[in-house]
């Protein structure tokens, strides 16, 4: 059985992922430890709160992240996609992991639209046939909770939604990925996202 490792720096709602995660078919454990983090197939770094409160909170766990990502596929959920990005301009310009080129921003204020993001919203794919998106519709919708927007290039985007403006739902580059919205919340799609994750470690 595949073993996912979740990652625990003291932010996220980690039951639901891991009740997710073995719903999909994955032994799931929840860790800080560093040789635990090393030896799994797949890691998952969740994520809710503010972006500089995740990377301080990630610590010395970084370099292990960071070190994973290159033999390991790893999914950031949330938070956890934003801290993958080079940026952020919550509170400030603070760095993030860098593993996809990019930056945070905050949603504009647009009379009648509120922030954050909060709810259903779809999914635009940008390459149907990417392994993650197996089996996914033109028009699937999944469950949103942000302030903040990943800005990435489109070769990095997976799949692209609209609220206030278009922005970039899932990135991806090489055996790193992200998704904005919470697959453990999206019911029958998000559960089918889980199970693509666990069949690409």
């Amino acid at each position: 059985m595949t073993k996912i490792a979740i990652i625990d720096y003291g932010l996220g709602n980690l039951r639901s992922v891991i009740r997710g995660l073995e719903k999909a078919g994955a032994q799931a454990v929840i860790t800080c430890d560093a040789q635990e983090i090393a030896s799994a197939d797949g890691l998952v770094l969740p994520g809710v709160g503010a972006f500089h409160e995740g990377m301080e909170q990630l610590g010395i766990l970084k370099e292990t992240v960071m070190g994973s990502t290159r033999s390991v596929p790893l999914l950031g959920i949330c938070l956890g996609m934003q801290m993958l990005m080079e940026t952020s301009e919550e509170h400030g310009i603070h760095q993030g992991l860098g593993l996809i080129p990019g930056s945070v921003r905050k949603f504009p204020r647009v009379p009648g639209l509120k922030v954050p993001h909060m709810g259903w919203n779809s999914l635009t794919l940008s390459n149907p046939e990417h392994p993650l998106f197996a089996g996914f519709g033109s028009d699937e919708y999944v469950y949103f909770v942000h302030s903040y927007y990943a800005d990435t290039a489109p070769e990095n985007t997976l799949t692209s939604t609209h609220y206030i403006r278009p922005f970039a739902s899932s990135v991806g580059r090489g055996s790193t990925f992200g998704v904005q919205f919470h697959p453990e919340k999206s019911g029958a799609i998000g559960l089918r996202l889980l199970k693509n994750f666990i069949g690409m470690c």
